[in-house]
């Protein structure tokens, strides 16, 4: 409804939206999954965890709140090229405590393993938020569908709160208290590497986003934007998985022979799917265009055969990463999220100049087939280490 262009504009706050919310409580939701799923025998320290995690939850959403409002109108002229939207921002941050709390209860529930809720919890906002951008879109175009994005995740706490509040095991005194300073040790861990990941991701895809622009056009990156949300959407299967199975299971596992028994479990299951996935979006890309996006979307149709490769290798990765972040290894998730945000910028620059709009895709496949190589050796290398740990 809004073509290339506006889609675009959508990609670029969208990512803000990730960005700030990685930061207000993305980071310390991994560390709660991960801790709650650890502590699966010890109450109090679960709740040590849950009381930390959500000042700490409190104080960024807090100081996003104030950034947002107070620097709306510069962000709106460096993402949005107009200072006329400058009030999504503010809508953006009036909604942002829920979101955040909506975060953080998704967080408990996974680390809980209650799959069940957590799934529900899904579902439910994805459809509040399917509901509300709909009508704002409908409503008010662009500048309604900006706010819709802003706004529709933090409606979800309702129904996520409504499920937590219903469980056996939970009290609301669980998730209020003093900053425990072991469980602030434990959970800085994952600060660092979500805050990592929340600049590193969207900032490259920021920049990705406004080189294709100034090469190819807004339309361009539109078309570009829209071969990308596809292609998120279908991982969803795989991805949602990973947090709500993989991450708690890894984080629990103690023994390096249990560990990699699950790793190749997983990859069974993970890759065959994401490769099935692909296939089926390729071979059906013209109806899925035709169906989904207006004639002004034509150009992303010679985009999919690179960026479905991709995928498929982007999975190949993550299931190693997942590794990385189960057990902790902080300093080495930081840099290779950091090294290759920045290749990703790299190849797309170059290989964009050669081939044109295909090159980004092109880079997209290729940061992660060398993203790929660079975790199996260090995975390998952790693995090995936990195992000289437990025979010394």
């Amino acid at each position: 409804m809004l073509g290339p262009s506006g889609y675009a504009l959508i990609g670029q706050f969208q990512n803000v939206v990730g960005l700030v919310s990685s930061f207000v409580s993305g980071t310390v939701t991994t560390g709660v999954t991960k801790y709650t799923a650890e502590y699966f025998d010890d109450e109090p320290r679960q709740h040590t965890i849950w009381q930390t995690a959500c000042r700490l939850t409190l104080y960024s959403t807090l100081g996003a709140v104030i950034g947002l409002i107070v620097f709306r109108e510069p962000l709106s002229l460096l993402l949005l090229k107009r200072s006329d939207f400058s009030d999504v921002f503010v809508w953006f941050a009036i909604a942002l405590p829920g979101l955040a709390l909506n975060a953080v209860l998704l967080a408990v529930i996974n680390g809980k393993k209650e799959f069940r809720s957590f799934v529900l919890a899904n579902i439910a906002g994805n459809l509040v938020s399917l509901g509300i951008v709909c009508v704002l879109a409908w409503k008010m175009g662009l500048r309604g569908a900006l706010i819709a994005f802003g706004v529709s995740q933090s409606l979800s706490v309702l129904v996520t709160a409504g499920l937590v509040l219903n469980a056996e095991w939970f009290s609301p005194r669980a998730l209020w208290g003093k900053i425990d300073t072991k469980a602030l040790r434990n959970l800085l861990k994952f600060v660092t590497m979500a805050v990592t990941t929340a600049v590193c991701v969207p900032l490259s895809q920021i920049i990705v986003r406004d080189h294709l622009s100034a090469k190819f056009g807004l339309a361009a990156a539109g078309n570009w934007q829209a071969v990308t949300r596809i292609s998120d959407i279908y991982l969803m299967i795989v991805t949602l998985t990973f947090s709500a199975y993989y991450l708690p299971r890894i984080s629990e596992i103690r023994e390096t022979k249990e560990l990699k028994a699950e790793i190749n479990r997983v990859y069974r299951f993970a890759l065959p799917l994401a490769a099935c996935g692909a296939v089926s979006i390729y071979l059906l890309r013209n109806f899925i265009v035709s169906a989904l996006f207006t004639p002004d979307f034509r150009q992303m149709n010679t985009l999919f055969a690179w960026q479905l490769t991709g995928d498929v290798l982007k999975i190949g990765s993550w299931i190693l990463a997942y590794v990385l972040i189960g057990k902790a290894s902080t300093r080495v998730f930081v840099v290779t999220e950091i090294v290759f945000s920045i290749l990703l910028v790299i190849f797309t620059i170059v290989l964009t100049s050669q081939v044109g709009l295909e090159g980004s895709v092109m880079a997209f496949a290729l940061n992660y087939l060398v993203y790929w190589i660079t975790l199996y050796y260090l995975t390998s290398r952790q693995l090995n280490k936990i195992q000289t740990e437990v025979t010394l």
